[in-house]
């Protein structure tokens, strides 16, 4: 047995890995028996497993999983133009200094959580956990014709959950976000059974949306000129001009997201394609 996080070879009787501490084993989120880290589906009672990290938080939507693990061999090695967002807490270490673990768990489970429902009501795929933030992708492993549009919409749905979340729990400090979006072409190699994604970013897709996220101000969100061009009609975005980005030679166009948007009367997307 691999441990998911760090690759190393662990003991299948192992509750937590020897080299980097992840917990390998979780209740069902559904009947609480014990699974290990990389089963997709429980032991006891069938029901589709979260991919590790996530147990404690939402469940990937069952339909998801089977369409994503039924479709796995099609897509490795297939070469796609997604969406990738990037979303995290700002200030995440002042939030939590001083207080009780249990209670920053708890806090950073239910903003977590609202980032899952989020990208899953979009049909986006989180591809990591990234301590108080999260990775995901449109387009691919489950294909989206309009995965841009979905993206943004997503990103504007994980800002008002998680602004909801914080008001209904009466956190002690502000939670805000930093999100950062672009499209453009990927290479998934390899899919495993926890959902976790191997692939490889064609020119700068990744490294652009990291980087949008990065330079954003709290609570808001960025996104490149592919994926408003892609997004189209159904986003209000607003032109922040040229911005320097780490990594690259050039300044690229940058748009701060405000918005949906409805498109004008019989305007379909297949025409923008």
């Amino acid at each position: 047995m691999a441990c998911p996080t760090c690759l190393r070879a662990v003991s299948p009787d192992s509750e937590f890995c020897s080299h980097c501490g992840v917990k390998l084993h979780g209740p069902c989120w559904r009947c609480g028996a014990t699974n290990r880290v990389g089963d997709h589906a429980c032991v006891q009672c069938g029901e589709a497993i979260a991919p590790q990290g996530m147990r404690e938080s939402r469940p990937v939507p069952r339909h998801h999983v089977k369409q994503i693990l039924e479709s796995r061999r099609a897509l490795e090695g297939e070469r796609k133009v997604v969406t990738v967002l990037f979303a995290d807490l700002q200030g995440s270490l002042e939030m939590i200094a001083g207080r009780d673990p249990e209670d920053v768990r708890r806090v950073l489970d239910g903003v977590l959580g609202q980032m899952l429902d989020a990208v899953h009501a979009y049909d986006g795929t989180v591809n990591q956990l990234l301590g108080d933030g999260i990775m995901a992708l449109f387009g691919a492993p489950l294909a989206r014709e309009d995965h841009a549009v979905r993206a943004c919409h997503a990103a504007l749905a994980i800002r008002e959950a998680v602004q909801r979340h914080a008001e209904a729990t009466a956190a002690p400090e502000p939670i805000r976000l930093r999100i950062g979006l672009n499209s453009g072409d990927v290479i998934v190699r390899s899919i495993r059974n926890d959902l976790r994604m191997d692939y490889t970013a064609i020119g700068e897709t990744t490294h652009l949306a990291a980087r949008m996220e990065q330079i954003a101000s709290p609570d808001t969100i960025l996104i490149t000129e592919e994926t408003r061009r892609l997004a189209g009609p159904w986003i209000e975005a607003t032109p922040l001009g040229l911005r320097a980005v780490r990594g690259l030679s050039r300044e690229i166009p940058v748009y701060e997201l405000r918005g949906r948007a409805h498109p004008p009367s019989g305007w379909q997307f297949r025409s923008r394609r």
